[in-house]
């Protein structure tokens, strides 16, 4: 075998013989080093070879997950999402059920659908605000998910708006301002639903993002772009609420997003709809996420399915 290859999780599942989660699970413990092309991870020829080497650990997992699929007892979801609310789902997952193991996987929401549709993930999260008819989440995924059928269920509502500086120096009020000469905005990677919030709202007031100083400088989530503004790099970025509050900062209210869960409609997938709706409606699940600040009134609600 060349070192010099690089395989595909989908072509590392098929020479392990296991499962394409089990490998995103091996990747995540560090047991098989991987790196990311674009949307998908790769992992090295020799990588794979000095991992055979080790062919007792190998029949150990194949016959570890023969056991599993046997009896039924456990079947590895990935929950693709960046909301602190996804951990907690998925700490519910595992305590109410032997049927699930959560794996966690941090991507944002576009990148979240693709992967579901590519088969990478289970349960994906997403806010993305549709401009043109002022919708959250449905355009995108009917988009995404063509001739799939899948359920949508509405984990939270949350405030997103603008970060600024204590006392809002710029005196930011709206999306407007963004325009202002002076400012330098911190934005997000591309995918995330905060980057299509902002991008969705220089489109529809007219601001090119090539009058904003800053667009191109990006920060990885909420927490990063609200530290960015706390430390004076930056003046004003887009995230929610809670990141506000932690990084000290003014948060400057402007949409209330609907903070929504995707799972595909099949067979395999039944069970877990189930207990994730089941879940979602518990009155104590609710208590932990509204503690939290979120907008529970409507957890639990399907809000579309195809």
């Amino acid at each position: 075998m060349a070192h010099n290859e690089f395989f595909t999780t989908e072509e590392i599942a098929k020479a392990l013989k296991v499962s394409k989660l089990t490998v995103y699970d091996l990747i995540k413990k560090g047991e098989l080093k991987a790196f990311r092309v674009g949307r998908q991870m790769r992992v090295d020829a020799k990588e794979l070879e000095d991992y055979k080497l080790r062919g007792q650990e190998v029949k150990s997992l194949q016959r570890e997950e023969l056991e599993n699929q046997g009896n039924g007892t456990t079947r590895q979801i990935v929950i693709s999402g960046q909301d602190s609310s996804l951990d907690i789902l998925a700490r519910q997952i595992e305590l109410k059920t032997n049927k699930f193991r959560p794996l966690r996987s941090y991507a944002g929401s576009l990148d979240s659908l693709i992967a579901m549709y590519l088969g990478e993930a289970d349960i994906v999260s997403t806010h993305l605000l549709d401009g043109d008819t002022l919708q959250y989440n449905i355009p995108y995924i009917r988009k995404l998910l063509v001739s799939q059928s899948f359920i949508v269920i509405h984990l939270l509502g949350r405030r997103a708006g603008l970060f600024v500086a204590k006392g809002n120096p710029y005196q930011i009020r709206d999306w407007k301002d963004l325009a202002k000469t002076g400012l330098k905005l911190i934005n997000r990677e591309k995918g995330a639903g905060a980057r299509v919030l902002l991008d969705e709202q220089l489109r529809l007031n007219g601001i090119s993002k090539n009058q904003i100083n800053g667009y191109e400088e990006i920060q990885t989530s909420h927490f990063g772009v609200a530290s960015s503004i706390a430390n004076g790099k930056s003046d004003v970025g887009v995230g929610i609420e809670q990141a506000a509050k932690v990084a000290n900062i003014d948060f400057i209210p402007l949409v209330t997003e609907s903070y929504d869960l995707v799972i595909l409609k099949t067979i395999d997938n039944e069970k877990l709809i189930s207990d994730v709706l089941s879940i979602l409606q518990n009155h104590s699940f609710q208590e932990e996420l509204q503690s939290l600040g979120y907008d529970v009134s409507r957890t639990g609600e399907v809000v579309y399915e195809q």
